[in-house]
């Protein structure tokens, strides 16, 4: 009877969970076509000249009389609805143009619509719609490509990214560097479908940004394990910045070959490929012979530590610099999967550029809600 009761539990559980998200997702999706409706209707009389300078301001504290306690209707919130209907409305209405009565009634008054979507596909309509207003505020201001931002709205909704961790894949122009590193993994991998899928899984430049360390004349006479502390110091920053589907296993891993010890700087576990991970890091400029010594980590691995239902191994070595030609000339007649990737620190970042970051956000915020910035 109890093991009934469980099972009664786990199906009434999971109904509810089911229940919850629908519900959400169907909010999220209501507020979105909410706010393009009346991001269009603001767009229509402002644009037009309709409406005189000022109206923004004067609708929104109107709205707060009428509406006490009425959240998201500030005027830099009204114009961000109208600024997400212009940029997504050659898109969203490709096939037709959106006319001002659409968006008024017999009354003059603002109709609500369904956002008409139906040529965007599948996949998209349903990334659209389950990322929050704040994510597309943030692509929008952020990315001014079509493919980029939609780049970025398919990662939020597969992978449930905060706003935060969204800021911080954007400021690593994922975008940019995703399937673009140097590899040899149509060549070791056991089939196309997943040396495709290896090569989706990494990046050809890693944002290490919370990483501070004081240069050297030479960079490489800086041990190896002092990078490896520094990038783990964090990890949770150092998962995100590899990206979906990566665990960690430990760092500086002790590997016994016949009583003799190596250690890898690095080693993490994928699920989406199902193999472990060795991470080599380098603090200078690429060199053919770093892939020797990742080579053997990597046959060690696939011999001692690898599982039976586990992919082979695959080795990832971050240099600071490395040439794509020197780089692919070097790695083709390997025999273990391997890619090199280099990486940027906050040394990296110039000091101008730090110190002027918050700055320039706050600039962008105020001019956002001063009068006439319409």
């Amino acid at each position: 009877m109890l093991e009934t009761y469980r099972e009664a539990v786990l199906r009434i559980k999971n109904a509810v969970l089911k229940s919850r998200y629908k519900s959400a997702a169907n909010a999220n999706a209501d507020q979105l076509a909410l706010y393009y409706s009346i991001g269009g209707y603001v767009s229509a009389n402002t644009r037009s000249g309709k409406w005189g300078s000022g109206a923004i301001e004067t609708i929104s504290a109107q709205l707060q009389e009428e509406l006490p306690g009425l959240r998201g209707f500030s005027p830099t919130h009204i114009k961000s609805m109208r600024i997400f209907y212009e940029e997504w409305v050659d898109c969203i209405d490709k096939n037709r143009q959106l006319p001002t009565a659409d968006l008024l009634g017999d009354d003059s008054g603002l109709q609500i619509r369904q956002l008409p979507t139906a040529e965007l596909g599948s996949e998209r309509i349903e990334a659209f719609f389950r990322v929050g207003f704040t994510h597309h505020r943030e692509i929008i201001a952020k990315c001014k490509n079509s493919d980029e931002r939609w780049y970025y709205l398919l990662r939020c909704a597969s992978e449930y990214w905060t706003v935060d961790a969204l800021k911080s894949h954007i400021r690593a122009a994922d975008y940019l560097h995703y399937g673009k590193l140097p590899n040899n993994f149509s060549l070791t991998l056991p089939d196309e479908k997943t040396a495709a899928r290896a090569v989706r899984s990494f990046k050809d430049e890693y944002l290490l940004d919370y990483v501070n360390i004081d240069e050297e004349t030479d960079s490489e006479l800086i041990d190896e394990r002092v990078l490896s502390k520094a990038i783990l110091s964090d990890i949770t920053k150092f998962i995100m910045s590899m990206g979906r589907g990566f665990a960690i296993i430990g760092s500086n891993y002790r590997l016994l070959v016949e009583e003799e010890e190596f250690f890898c700087d690095i080693l993490l576990f994928n699920r989406d490929l199902n193999c472990l991970v060795a991470i080599e890091l380098k603090r200078g400029k690429f060199k053919p012979a770093y892939l020797g010594q990742l080579s053997f980590y990597l046959s060690a691995l696939d011999k001692y530590e690898k599982k039976s239902d586990e992919g082979r191994s695959i080795g990832l070595l971050l240099c600071k610099e490395a040439r794509a030609a020197t780089v692919e000339l070097a790695i083709q007649d390997f025999n273990k999967p391997m890619g090199v990737a280099t990486y940027k620190t906050a040394n990296d970042i110039p000091a101008p550029y730090k110190a002027l970051a918050p700055v320039v956000e706050g600039v962008r915020e105020i001019l956002g809600q001063l009068p006439g910035s319409e």
